[in-house]
């Protein structure tokens, strides 16, 4: 099954990838911005037992989830960055946090069949539309249906 593929290991978060995805009567929609969120989260965040991001939030934002993992809702996040101030470890990245969220329809119905506008426009290659499988060995894993992300994971020993 063919799936959007974010490579966390080469993406530099330049945000090139949005350059296309904007849609024209709503240019500042970029929803793979919303994707790079939600695997950073899910991949790189170190989900820390104390959580200073959550803490931090003057806007009650962040939840830390049973799993670990941290849920930003965007309607009360006003974009302060103050969670990637107080992550210690640099996890959350202040470039893929906005303001005004997006969400990601993967270009369905828009690119009979190609590719989508964030492949096209991503100058690393660090985003591709391509057959994968989840594979623990390759650090490649699913996030959803339609999203495939290659990061190494963080792991507490």
């Amino acid at each position: 099954m063919k799936r959007l593929f974010i490579d966390l290991e080469i993406c530099c978060r330049c945000r090139e990838c949005t350059a296309g995805c904007s849609y024209f009567y709503h240019p500042e929609n970029k929803g793979v911005i919303t994707l790079l969120e939600l695997a950073t989260r899910m991949e790189v965040c170190r989900k820390c037992e104390q959580a200073p991001c959550v803490k931090a939030c003057p806007n009650e934002a962040l939840e830390k989830q049973p799993d670990g993992t941290v849920k930003r809702y965007s309607m009360r996040c006003t974009g302060c960055e103050t969670c990637t101030l107080a992550c210690p470890f640099g996890a959350i990245y202040p470039e893929i946090v906005p303001y005004l969220t997006s969400q990601c329809d993967y270009c369905l119905g828009k690119s009979n069949g190609g590719e989508p506008e964030c492949v096209k426009s991503c100058p690393q290659k660090a985003v591709q539309y391509v057959e994968v499988e989840e594979s623990k060995e390759k650090d490649i894993h699913l996030i959803g249906e339609k999203l495939a992300v290659h990061a190494v994971p963080w792991r507490k020993e």
